[in-house]
């Protein structure tokens, strides 16, 4: 049976959102904003070496002027609730919830109308809180997506407590980076962003942020692994770390200990939402490209390639007389497309992507998403038992494009599913057991079909009605059938954490 293991299921109960649901106050640090024009650098940028037998304190004097809080309020109606909302609580626990809920623990309290009536509608804030850095002595701040999304109000606040305006300047989703800016009429201290690919496994890290609203906290531990894939979208590429990180934590930054900023603290994984030692940072290879296209376009143009790709197994490596199984294979190239007009053709393997070495597939979507468009690109393939090189013009794709290309298998475009053959690395992948068959679906597009039914990424297709299919093939021919038919509706048997279930879905929206 599928076996889902607890880090999926701790990630995706907790989410990814490290933001806290309470605002407990600011810490008051030395820095405070008003001593800005003495401290208007590149805080580090002098900065030695650090040698760790005395510990990290000179490190944190230097950058943490650039480290900042972020509070975010968002306004919602909300009707009064009737009910309890958090079950029995004990009346130990009343005044705890009062003071950091700002409620009762028995639900949102009521205004109480003096004619009778039922209570009306009213405004409810929310507030939460996370963490960002200052990048440029102007005023423009790094956080996390998902600390701001939604927010009708964001306040950057400063280690005295000062609380600035801030506007979003952009955000992108799917690497879970936005860039704001407050203005202030003095130079702000600033950190820069250092070269993540330099970062080994035991090189030691610094966090600092606002773990639990507490503000000015400071952690550290070393990189426990790199290139995590924690499932979160098609671009995950993180820094493992086992310095503590918190609720609250997001979008601060990871340091070096030449006080560059290395990583932006995005994840944790949680089985009670609280620290357990393994934190995902994004490496700052991939932030300075996103933030760089925010701070020009306020928005990330991503390159497009073109083509449908799967993983290489040790068989099909064997087969095509490659010595390792690296590589993405193509299994279909879209037409009017750069890859197609630059001659790559469907059976190639994609081993480089100019100096990059593509080791497991899932390389491949994240280099073409972060090139730039128009740039030109050398991609190495094997064919026919030799290398081959091409030039490729990259060309930008919109939203509607991604689901189409660039990802790891062939896709089911009636559904909005990218499906993948269950070989042995997507058995170890989604920890599958031996016994397991069907076709896994390895990403959803989040407006088509299949995500509006509740499909999700791991999910297991067994049936389309009531035939085994094996293969993206199999689905794709048997949807093809049923389109043809002209029927309303399609019979899904879909395997999720070893339970099956059937799954009604509409042919079109």
């Amino acid at each position: 049976m599928h076996q889902t293991s607890s880090f999926s299921r701790s990630v995706r109960v907790i989410g990814l959102s490290l933001a806290a649901v309470v605002s407990v106050g600011v810490i008051t640090l030395p820095f405070s904003p008003l001593m800005a024009e003495s401290a208007s650098h590149h805080v580090a940028s002098n900065l030695p070496e650090i040698n760790i037998n005395n510990g990290f304190a000179d490190l944190v004097k230097v950058v943490r002027p650039a480290v900042v809080n972020i509070s975010v309020t968002e306004h919602a109606r909300s009707r009064p609730k009737q009910q309890s909302q958090r079950g029995n609580v004990p009346p130990e626990f009343e005044e705890f919830f009062k003071r950091f809920f700002g409620e009762s623990p028995h639900g949102s309290q009521q205004r109480q109308p003096d004619n009778g009536q039922a209570p009306q509608p009213y405004q409810r804030r929310s507030t939460a809180a996370g963490s960002g850095f200052i990048i440029d002595a102007s005023g423009l701040v790094v956080t996390n997506h998902h600390v701001i999304e939604d927010a009708d109000e964001i306040e950057v606040v400063f280690d005295d407590g000062t609380r600035v305006p801030a506007v979003l300047k952009g955000a992108d989703s799917k690497t879970d980076l936005a860039l704001l800016e407050i203005s202030v009429d003095y130079s702000l201290p600033y950190v820069a962003f250092g070269d993540s690919e330099q970062a080994e496994v035991g090189d030691w890290v610094i966090a600092i942020g606002n773990p639990f609203g507490l503000g000015g906290t400071t952690t550290s531990g070393i990189i426990s692994a790199r290139g995590r894939d924690i499932r979160s979208g098609p671009l995950d590429d993180f820094i493992q770390v086992d310095a503590s990180i918190n609720r609250g934590n997001s979008g601060g930054p990871l340091f070096n200990t030449k006080g560059e900023v290395i990583g932006v603290n995005s994840a944790i994984y949680s089985p009670n939402g609280g620290s357990v030692g393994i934190g995902f940072a994004i490496p700052s290879s991939m932030a300075s490209t996103v933030i760089s296209q925010l701070t020009e376009h306020g928005t990330v143009q991503r390159g497009f390639l073109g083509v449908h790709i799967q993983s290489v197994s040790k068989e099909i490596a064997d087969s095509l007389g490659l010595e390792k199984a690296d590589g993405a294979l193509v299994t279909r190239v879209v037409e009017d497309s750069p890859a197609k007009r630059a001659g790559i053709e469907a059976g190639d393997i994609i081993l480089k992507y100019n100096d990059s070495d593509i080791v497991k597939m899932r390389d491949l979507p994240k280099l073409v998403a972060l090139t730039e468009s128009n740039s030109d690109v050398e991609v190495e393939v094997w064919r026919n038992g030799k290398i081959k090189l091409l030039k490729v013009v990259i060309s930008k794709t919109d939203e509607a494009s991604v689901a189409a290309a660039d990802q790891n298998a062939p896709t089911s475009a009636v559904l909005g599913l990218l499906l993948s053959e269950i070989d042995e690395q997507i058995r170890m992948e989604y920890q599958l057991d031996e016994n397991v068959d069907g076709v896994v679906i390895s990403s959803v597009n989040p407006k088509g079909i299949g995500a509006k039914k509740g499909l999700r990424e791991g999910d297991i297709i067994k049936r389309i009605d009531q035939v085994e299919v094996n293969s993206p093939k199999d689905v794709n021919e048997h949807l093809d059938t049923i389109a043809k038919e002209k029927k309303e509706t399609v019979l899904l048997l879909i395997e999720r954490g070893g339970q099956a279930r059937f799954v009604v879905v509409p042919m079109r929206p």
